[in-house]
């Protein structure tokens, strides 16, 4: 140890060969993060390594001038040249180790799980590794066949699989389509009615930071269920939307549950909180207000099959009489068919749980001001 420092003649535990020895080993140390980091594997341009092999392979250079003028590595360059594959099946080699099973079993298999997907019954990761025996093969098998992911799927019933076929969407249409010339193909008379229900606590919660090792984290909510909330919205395909009907689970309406409403909203109750025949009655009166329509300028309105509109003759008698035509969607294709489905109920009830966590958060810090 005497060699490695210029207090080599001091005593063991004195304590200038102890800071000369630490000053060593931090030498060594910024020396070992000086170095370079291990370089990565195939850095190589691919077009400039065709060039050098096929100049190679046609005796127009040698390794050495082919490795220079092309800059690709020397070693990699002879190993390529001494393989009788295609210069363009070895630079496509994927780098690591080879797959278990050949390509045309993986093709077949990236085959049969988009096969099972369209049919509704997708494969689990478990599924797939009981059939190849292998933990980690799942995991690089989808790394190499990148048109495939893992996704949470969505409940669809049987009803809905089987409803939802070319025959009877091309008889929609049929159907639709005069009533679309009638309109003048006018995007601001195109109408889409729906109804949806909200709860009035989440049911579901984002992470939140906690302590780490405690049992239960919980959050705040208004009470323990929530009460079922529908709304009627309705919107034509110009983006235009009627003001909503709101349905409340009471037998009696108080004013003040309509506070911070949209304007022109209307509201309506019964025990359920769902929709009924007469409330949707209701609805479509304020439907006619709002919208005008007139002989000169009629109005289509698209909706599903619920019995609250195809088995309630007051709506039919009032389109009529008011210059609405009605069509319904083909029965259990609403999933698909149904505009306000995409294009506005699941952007609400993404959201609806954050503004409800942010509501019961104002409620509670203004009750803690109160206190």
């Amino acid at each position: 140890m005497a060699g490695l420092c210029e207090g080599g003649n001091e005593p063991p535990g004195s304590l200038k060969a102890i800071n000369i020895y630490d000053q060593t080993a931090l030498n060594i140390a910024i020396h070992w993060l000086d170095m370079p980091s291990a370089t990565k594997r195939k850095q190589y341009d691919k077009e400039a390594m065709l060039g050098a092999v096929r100049a190679v392979r046609n005796g127009e250079m040698g390794y050495l001038k082919a490795s220079k003028y092309f800059e690709a590595p020397k070693r990699t360059l002879e190993r390529f040249v001494k393989d009788n594959r295609s210069p363009e099946e070895l630079v496509d080699i994927p780098l690591g180790r080879k797959p278990v099973l050949p390509s045309e079993l993986e093709e077949q298999l990236v085959q049969y799980c988009s096969d099972m997907e369209e049919r509704f019954y997708g494969l689990r990761t478990q599924d797939i590794r009981r059939m190849a025996f292998q933990k980690k093969w799942v995991r690089a098998f989808l790394k190499r066949h990148p048109v495939l992911s893992m996704r949470t799927p969505q409940g669809i019933s049987a009803a809905r699989v089987k409803a939802f076929t070319p025959e009877n969407v091309a008889k929609f249409f049929d159907n639709y389509e005069p009533l679309l010339t009638k309109v003048n193909r006018n995007p601001h008379r195109v109408y889409n009615v729906d109804e949806t229900g909200i709860t009035t606590v989440q049911h579901k919660h984002r992470k939140v930071i906690g302590m780490k090792g405690k049992k239960q984290v919980a959050s705040l909510t208004s009470s323990e269920r929530g009460n079922l909330i529908t709304i009627v919205t309705c919107m034509n395909a110009a983006g235009t939307y009627v003001p909503p009907l709101v349905i409340f689970p009471r037998k009696n309406m108080k004013e003040e549950l309509m506070d911070g409403a949209p304007a022109g909203s209307i509201s309506a109750c019964h025990p359920s909180g769902w929709i009924q025949a007469d409330i949707f009655t209701k609805w479509f009166d304020h439907f006619i207000q709002f919208v005008k329509p007139s002989a000169d300028d009629p109005a289509l309105l698209i909706l599903d099959g619920h019995f609250s509109h195809t088995k309630n003759i007051d709506v039919v008698d009032k389109a009529r009489e008011n210059h609405v035509d009605v069509i319904c969607l083909p029965p259990h294709s609403t999933h698909k068919m149904q505009p306000l489905d995409v294009g506005f109920m699941g952007p609400l009830k993404h959201i609806m749980p954050t503004k409800l966590k942010l509501g019961s958060q104002a409620i509670l810090d203004e009750s803690s001001l109160i206190c």
